[in-house]
């Protein structure tokens, strides 16, 4: 339901321009974009944003709307990072340095290149390394509130994953979608509506007429969001999509639009790009080892830097290799809380279950044996090998895939609103565009197409 670090990492990528055709930038006087709660959002870094994107969409401009419409959707794009990173920090989440150039480290590894390499590139495209850095570490800070999110309101039940596997066991189809939301405030009032009403009325005149297509009217109108991504959601089987629409769009084909429909967050077009179909149940079993192992782990925080974490870890480790108990080592020196009162006892775990790093080290050494020290995101680590087995997954990976399906398109549901609820509470002055006024904007009113 989570992005994984590597998925992160390549949305700042995406976000800062790294890996797409460099645009030629423009140095605009730094002034106030917009007021954001206590926060502001610079017009450098709205520029710098706006030609970010024109950058993914080298060779498909005419799919980006006018720069009018393109840089408001990019501001409110901001303006949900600046809300989300507030919001997160207030709820105590942080990311610290160490973190932070540790994950700076691993984008510059995954582009081929040193950090001073990946600095270079930065400023061959006009970008600030302390830019980066502040995009690097909101992005990783949103992820994480992402993540709180779903571990506190997202929940599924054994019913919903018999019933979906009960569906897939029986085959059927899968479907690549697309959106464009008019959002409507929480209790939104006759007039707020009728407005958006209108609004999504006159985007599906402009597709019938054939004015537009479906991805750039997304682009153009859509509140939703993925707005900037033309709308797209991707692959979904039918326990994915809201019971609104999966009646409907079964009798749909590859390029029909559905709506409006009124749903909790507002007024929804749904295109069906693709179908496809998914394979029946059954198949062949599927064998995994599967390791038990015992770890002790030292994070870094703002109290423990780098050096520190890492002369404790080779301490515990050199106390292990003298004859010390690793239970006894780890029931008192972990800092992880989850295992430490069971002497670090992971229980049985396939190799990826803790990430690739985790799981190399591991598969390095022999029943019995510790790992010599290793760096995660979590902090430094010994692991000692207990033993390994293997075990039929087949049903679990089944149930395990199902109930990440359906969790996810719970918590997209549910993030969204609760990024409009974030959007509607805050105070946002806009400084620039053709909203550019003094005092707060309305979060709520649709700007019709």
């Amino acid at each position: 339901m989570t992005k994984t670090l590597s998925a992160v990492l390549a949305s700042v990528l995406a976000l800062s321009g790294v890996s797409a055709p460099a645009v030629a930038q423009q140095q605009p006087l730094d002034r106030i974009a917009a007021i954001v709660d206590e926060d502001v959002i610079l017009q450098s870094e709205l520029q710098r944003a706006v030609n970010n994107i024109k950058g993914q969409y080298a060779g498909r401009e005419a799919q980006l709307p006018p720069e009018a419409v393109l840089e408001r959707q990019v501001l409110e794009r901001l303006v949900l990072v600046k809300l989300q990173v507030a919001r997160a920090e207030g709820s105590g989440i942080r990311v610290g340095d160490e973190e932070l150039n540790h994950a700076i480290g691993s984008i510059a590894q995954q582009n081929g290149t040193t950090v001073d390499g990946l600095r270079q590139r930065l400023a061959q495209d006009g970008i600030g390394f302390t830019d980066f850095r502040n995009s690097v570490r909101e992005e990783i800070i949103t992820q994480r509130l992402r993540q709180s999110f779903a571990q506190s309101r997202i929940s599924v039940s054994e019913g919903e994953v018999d019933a979906a596997l009960a569906q897939q066991n029986a085959g059927g189809a899968q479907y690549h979608l697309a959106h464009i939301l008019v959002a409507l405030p929480e209790g939104a009032n006759a007039e707020q509506i009728a407005t958006g009403q209108s609004k999504v009325d006159g985007i599906k005149n402009l597709l019938d007429k054939g004015e537009l297509d479906f991805a750039a009217a997304a682009v153009r109108y859509s509140d939703s969001p993925n707005a900037l991504e033309s709308g797209d959601l991707g692959w979904r089987s039918l326990d994915e999509i809201p019971s609104a629409f999966s009646n409907q769009i079964k009798n749909m084909k590859a390029g029909d639009v559905l709506g409006p429909i009124r749903g909790p967050s507002g007024f929804q077009l749904l295109k069906l790009v693709e179908v496809r179909e998914a394979g029946a149940g059954g198949g062949s079993a599927a064998q995994v080892t599967e390791f038990h192992a015992r770890h002790i782990l030292v994070r870094i925080t703002d109290q423990v830097d780098e050096a520190a974490a890492k002369a404790r870890i080779d301490t515990l480790r050199a106390r292990i290799a003298g004859g010390a108990d690793f239970q006894a080592v780890a029931k008192e020196s972990s800092d992880d809380a989850n295992s430490r009162g069971q002497g670090g006892d992971l229980g049985w775990f396939p190799a990826d279950a803790f990430g690739p790093d985790f799981g190399k080290q591991i598969e390095g050494v022999s029943d019995g044996g510790v790992t010599a020290p290793f760096r995660t995101d979590a902090g430094w680590h010994i692991v000692q090998r207990v033993g390994t087995r293997q075990t039929d997954v087949t049903d679990d990976n089944k149930r395990a895939q199902i109930r990440d399906q359906i969790g996810r398109r719970k918590l997209d549901d549910e993030y969204n609103r609760f990024l409009q609820e974030l959007r509607g509470d805050a105070y946002v002055s806009f400084r620039s565009g053709d909203r550019a006024e003094g005092t707060a904007e309305p979060a709520t009113e649709p700007a019709k197409p």
